[in-house]
């Protein structure tokens, strides 16, 4: 008797096939396209589980474009949120940096904290569920103790005062507490402002809120730091900070800029090495040019350089996942093969009933990817993928045409993507002390 498969809800078939046609990832149902990759994810389990006891992990995730590490990076998002977690992520762009003089790393602080996500509210916009949880737990905890309620809110962010800017995120937390027990939602929506990093101004902090600091460039990990420890005061179990496209770091034109920024991954790096740091976790996301590249990489950089090393034990087949750098390795032809399975059946809505090609069409479709492109199929499946999805939705829309009819009409290339993109250009007050860059 064999065990028929669960199906597949509409909403994440629908979500799943428009987002791998467009080569992106899919924000619903990874599970059902998930293949491989085992030893690197139970890497980052150990991770979150140590973040969620209070400890702290920082982790680079290695791969070439369209090798699976925005997917990754979901994946591991989706395990964090399951396991109590609040999760926060962006993508970093010329307008968003971890250093930068003029507003980019607050505007990528801001989005973090718009994207804090938790299990009961996944896509974002979190913060405001987490404020009212502490909330209620201090309510609680004033009527039980028969002290007032704003007393209870500030004896809660004891801790937090003690750190860098922590005085005046607690006063923000104590004004949206009195405002939510007022129902005063301007008070609400203005200590939100702050606490997201929204604010551009002092002089207006000041007015709303009474508070002399805003969370600005110069506060963007210590902004970070305080934001996890409030999330584990809330009640949940620490915070994990997804960075993705880090190779916009290794595009800056300005030697001086990329420095600056590699040392403020630096001092992550320590105080995550330390011990200095308590339930936060760094899963940041880059090419193999972003690491080994020694002109402009982080590998030009000495101290990240001898502290991102890999393992000169881990030869011949051998890894060593509890580094800090992971390198998505290729899928495997017996991979890609269940993945086409997995895609056919995401197609079919779970029902084998339902395939709209036969085992054969998977292994002709894996012949003709690797006599138009070699390996690079493996290496970089998103080409791959995006062309079999593309296949499945001609053959589900057109029943009359049979799939080996349709085989060698396929184009597959090789993805390239970033390959040829512009730099990123300099600020205006940043000096570029190297050769521009010359292409034949």
């Amino acid at each position: 008797m064999t065990t028929k498969q669960p199906a597949i809800k509409p909403r994440d078939r629908d979500t799943i096939i428009s987002a791998l046609r467009a080569g992106v990832v899919p924000r619903l149902g990874l599970q059902h396209i998930q293949v491989g990759r085992q030893r690197e994810i139970e890497a980052l389990i150990r991770d979150i589980r140590r973040v969620g006891e209070g400890g702290s992990s920082i982790r680079f995730v290695i791969g070439a474009y369209g090798a699976g590490k925005t997917f990754f990076l979901f994946l591991v998002r989706q395990i964090a949120l399951q396991s109590k977690l609040a999760v926060c992520q962006a993508d970093l762009s010329p307008d968003r940096r971890i250093h930068a003089t003029n507003g980019q790393a607050r505007s990528l602080y801001a989005e973090l904290a718009r994207s804090l996500s938790t299990r009961t509210a996944p896509d974002g916009g979190a913060l405001r569920n987490i404020l009212e949880s502490y909330i209620q737990k201090a309510t609680e905890k004033a009527g039980a103790s028969g002290v007032p309620i704003e007393t209870a809110v500030k004896d809660g962010l004891g801790d937090i005062r003690e750190m860098v800017a922590g005085y005046d995120f607690a006063t923000v937390v104590a004004a949206y507490a009195r405002g939510y027990e007022d129902g005063n939602s301007t008070l609400q929506d203005a200590a939100l402002r702050w606490l997201r990093g929204e604010y551009t101004t002092k002089t207006e902090a000041r007015q709303d809120l009474g508070v002399r600091t805003i969370l600005d460039d110069a506060s963007f990990y210590d902004g970070l730091r305080l934001l996890a420890r409030f999330v584990r005061v809330a009640g949940f179990g620490g915070m994990i900070v997804c960075l993705d496209e880090l190779v916009n770091l290794y595009k800056l034109q300005s030697a001086q800029a990329r420095k600056q920024n590699y040392e403020q991954i630096l001092r992550i790096l320590n105080d995550v090495l330390q011990g200095t740091t308590e339930g936060i976790g760094f899963i940041l996301g880059g090419t193999p040019e972003f690491l080994l590249d020694t002109r402009r990489g982080l590998y030009s950089y000495e101290a990240l350089q001898s502290r991102l090393a890999e393992n000169s034990f881990a030869v011949n087949g051998l890894a060593d996942y509890s580094g800090p750098v992971i390198n998505l390795p290729s899928l495997t032809p017996e991979e890609l093969f269940h993945l086409l399975e997995r895609l056919r059946d995401v197609f079919a809505g779970g029902d084998p009933e339902k395939h709209l090609v036969p085992d054969e069409a998977l292994v002709a479709f894996m012949e003709h990817c690797s006599n138009t492109i070699g390996d690079a199929y493996f290496r970089t499946p998103r080409n791959t993928v995006k062309a079999f999805v593309d296949l499945l939705a001609v053959l589900e829309q057109n029943p009359e045409v049979k799939w080996n009819d349709l085989l060698t009409h396929v184009e597959v290339g090789e993805d390239r993507q970033g390959a040829d993109e512009a730099e990123i250009p300099a600020d205006a007050d940043d000096g570029d002390d190297e050769l521009a860059t010359l292409r034949l």
